[in-house]
């Protein structure tokens, strides 16, 4: 059987053949490089000793950097799309395991332990998933360790006691921030604490706007077709909005069939494209099981300027969507 040579091929190729769970898709890539500070590395540059204090994890965007854990363990390098020291972020300080060395030129995002908390709480669903990954890598990490290192076994049980007990947190911590069980949206608790949080995020030449979308004539698709259809329904626009959110944006179903997009945009023609896209996109949709109804939506849209707040928000977002239904739906309006 031909073996797989991770030292010569690519990172995707090596993603591939199941090698490397550390490897992050692109939701996580542009989530960690936003929160990161990039840091330009030069070959034989040491970031970190094993032993020291650990406060940050590492992301590759491109080059290579060298992991040499000692005690016998072959080194591990990693390369562009790749992350390391990720245990400090998720469970507070410890001590390095490895001594991480440049191995070519190439930049780094290093991401602090504050500012992976404001991750969790701005895209809490990608965070969890991303974290659930990787302490299942971790805890097969750690298994592999203890066979090779019977005389820290006591050291590492600890660990992954710890990261057994993270895990179980996490996942009861992800049901209570999912705010939608229907369609995995965030609900207006998510809302409001992404509203609160958005003042940290510099707006260079963007403004902060907010869609109201609604389906129309939601209630008579019901009744034509049942709940199940109705669900169907809801899935599919959820997953129309859930796609046109950029990184710093925020989709999320508000109760019924009114969803909201938090968006940042330069100004009014790239708020029109963007919500003409959207009821592009849903007018497309074919569902088997609306017996060949058309879906359409209506949206209503604001800027977010202050003075203002939610409630202002919402109030001239929720007129323009009025109009826009009054008017026969499937269209948008922008608040005056």
């Amino acid at each position: 059987m031909n073996q797989v040579d991770t030292h010569s091929s690519s990172p995707a190729l090596r993603a591939e053949a199941g090698l490397l769970p550390s490897v992050l898709n692109p939701e996580e890539r542009a989530l960690l490089t936003s929160a990161g500070n990039a840091r330009a590395v030069l070959p034989g540059e040491q970031l970190f000793r094993r032993g020291d204090d650990a406060q940050s994890m590492f992301l590759i965007e491109s080059g290579e950097v060298r992991l040499r854990f000692e005690d016998g363990l072959a080194d591990k390098i990693l390369g562009a799309g790749q992350y390391f020291g990720e245990l400090s972020v998720f469970v507070g300080q410890h001590q390095r395991f490895a001594t991480a060395v440049v191995e070519s030129e190439g930049v780094l995002f290093e991401v602090s332990s504050d500012a992976f908390s404001r991750l969790i709480d701005r895209a809490p669903s990608a965070i969890a998933r991303f974290m659930q990954r990787s302490f299942t890598y971790l805890v097969t990490g750690e298994q592999q360790l203890m066979q090779s290192l019977r005389r820290r076994n006591e050291d590492l049980m600890q660990t992954l006691d710890t990261l057994r007990q993270t895990r179980s947190e996490l996942s009861v911590a992800q049901q209570l921030v999912r705010s939608d069980d229907l369609t995995g949206l965030s609900n207006r608790r998510g809302l409001y604490r992404f509203l609160d949080e958005s003042s940290r995020y510099p707006m260079v030449g963007k403004r902060l706007a907010l869609l109201l979308i609604d389906i129309d004539h939601f209630k008579r698709l019901n009744d034509m077709s049942g709940h199940l259809a109705g669900d169907s329904a809801l899935r599919a626009v959820a997953d129309e909005v859930r796609r046109i959110a950029g990184p710093l944006e925020l989709p999320c179903r508000l109760g019924g069939d009114e969803f909201a997009l938090v968006l940042r945009v330069a100004d009014e023609g790239d708020l029109a494209n963007r919500a003409l896209g959207l009821i592009a996109a849903i007018r497309a949709l074919r569902l088997p099981s609306l017996r060949e109804q058309t879906l359409t939506i209506s949206v209503g849209g604001v800027f977010c300027a202050d003075p203002g707040g939610w409630s202002a928000w919402y109030s001239q977002g929720d007129l323009a969507l009025y109009e826009a239904k009054s008017r026969g739906g499937d269209r948008w309006r922008l608040a005056l």
